[in-house]
């Protein structure tokens, strides 16, 4: 039922109105009520509704009122690699950026996520020290073919793969037989499998020379890794039906394939992230390794493209990756320096930013930072304001703008590829199942829940 032919006393149990004139609905963003009972969000009112005997009214003004930001790329590296993040620093960075729930990684952990007994590890590295709802993907590895189905049996979201070296000897890659194999068993129980597509041979054979010059980097992690890897992926997944997700799409050159493999049948969804869609090679400056990830940043033109693929649905999702690590780790080398991105706090203004110059509504925003990555790992109560969802919030002064201060940040190592850039969007206040986990900078007791698949 739309909101103009609600009223008030046609829903019980109120204890919260959150009020808004730019409230982001699934039909738009438009003056609105929020009526939470409990938990749960119990209806989407007309702005001047009545509050309910019992109720309390919060009235943000004009800031607007977004269902939280589901993140579903998050290396949270906990437990055994806490010194560079950590289940605390990592949830309080994402609420301070408006992320609500997200899905953490199975690799760049020890153990990783790859046993039922390594994800049970994993949870209890992360009870009590949560401030959103996390979940875990699992580990699609060589020699773990039959742990995938008992880990899908006790709640991970789907499995990681890479294509290429990961970076940890603990997490190996998969070659085209072996992902051929862990395809065919994730498929038989109707899992998903998301990918870090890079072709290995594609990369052995580009030029590697190392030392501070971004552009020797680029030129080691060429786009045709990512387009060679995205073309075996599809398909693999066309003769399996499959359902695949492309992780991280850098190369726009891989959209028109995504897009033909989708028109053809093929169940594959892509993300792209914040610093591909918000950075650019051109100004990456030489030693600058805290601009290196994988694959990496490229050039304006490409950065154009992966916006109009945002733009027509080949990308669906825009998610962090966000992938920490401590500050000596950082070298000046680019060959050498560990690649990741910090951007849990920084992804929706950045976002929004780099939308709002190219016109782009924030409802778009919403969609690619909320309700898409919810609907990618089946979290149905997740990603949208409407009757029987979540009363998670994020509530953001977008015309509001500030400068990056690293020391600001709350991830554990404040290291930030957008240091000193100026954006807009101001995250006021965080919620989670209707009460404030974050408000004007100050964080609640942590109240986050550990998810498992269809929660």
């Amino acid at each position: 039922m739309r909101p103009e032919g609600l009223h008030v006393s046609d829903v019980n149990d109120v204890t919260l109105i959150l009020r808004s004139t730019r409230v982001a609905t699934p039909d738009g963003v438009r003056p609105a009520s929020v009526a939470v009972a409990g938990a749960t969000v119990a209806a989407v009112l007309p702005y001047a509704c009545g509050i309910p005997a019992g109720a309390r009214l919060e009235d943000v003004g004009d800031d607007a009122v977004l269902p939280g930001l589901v993140d579903t790329h998050v290396h949270v590296n906990d437990p055994g690699r806490a010194r560079w993040e950590g289940f605390w620093t990592a949830t309080r960075a994402a609420a301070a950026g408006g992320v609500t729930t997200l899905l953490d990684m199975p690799l760049n952990s020890l153990p990783p996520t790859t046993t039922p007994a390594h994800l049970e590890t994993k949870r209890a590295a992360a009870r009590g020290r949560i401030h959103v709802d996390v979940g875990f993907w699992g580990g699609a590895v060589p020699d773990n073919v039959k742990e995938l189905r008992p880990l899908h049996d006790a709640g991970v979201f789907g499995f990681k793969c890479f294509l290429s070296p990961s970076g940890v000897e603990e997490f190996p890659e998969l070659d085209q037989e072996r992902l051929g194999r862990s395809l065919a068993e994730i498929t038989g129980f109707g899992g998903l499998l998301i990918v870090h597509a890079e072709d290995p041979h594609a990369l052995e054979s580009a030029p590697l020379r190392g030392g501070p010059a971004y552009a020797d980097f680029l030129a080691s992690r060429p786009r045709g890794a990512e387009n060679a890897a995205v073309a075996h992926l599809v398909a693999q997944a066309e003769r399996l039906d499959a359902r695949v997700h492309v992780l991280h799409l850098s190369s726009s050159d891989a959209l028109p394939l995504i897009a033909g493999a989708r028109r053809a049948g093929v169940r594959i969804t892509a993300e792209s992230c914040p610093h591909f869609l918000t950075l650019t090679a051109e100004e990456v400056p030489d030693g600058a390794t805290e601009f290196k990830c994988c694959p990496p940043i490229r050039e304006a033109a490409n950065q154009d493209a992966l916006w109009q693929g945002l733009a027509d649905g080949t990308i669906d999702c825009v998610v962090s990756d966000h992938s920490p690590c401590t500050t000596d780790l950082k070298t000046p080398d680019f060959a050498t320096a560990w690649g990741g991105i910090s951007s849990l706090q920084l992804g929706l203004p950045a976002i929004w930013t780099e939308a709002r110059r190219r016109g782009r509504p924030l409802e778009d925003v919403v969609r690619w930072m909320s309700t898409a990555p919810a609907a990618l790992a089946g979290l149905t109560r997740k990603g949208a304001i409407e009757a029987g969802r979540d009363a998670d919030f994020a509530v953001l002064a977008p015309e509001e703008t500030f400068t990056v201060d690293p020391v600001a940040l709350h991830h554990r190592n404040q290291i930030t590829a957008y240091a000193g850039r100026t954006l807009y969007g101001v995250v006021r206040s965080a919620w989670l199942r209707g009460a404030p986990i974050l408000r004007d900078g100050a964080f609640a007791e942590p109240a986050g829940r550990l998810l498992e698949r269809n929660d």
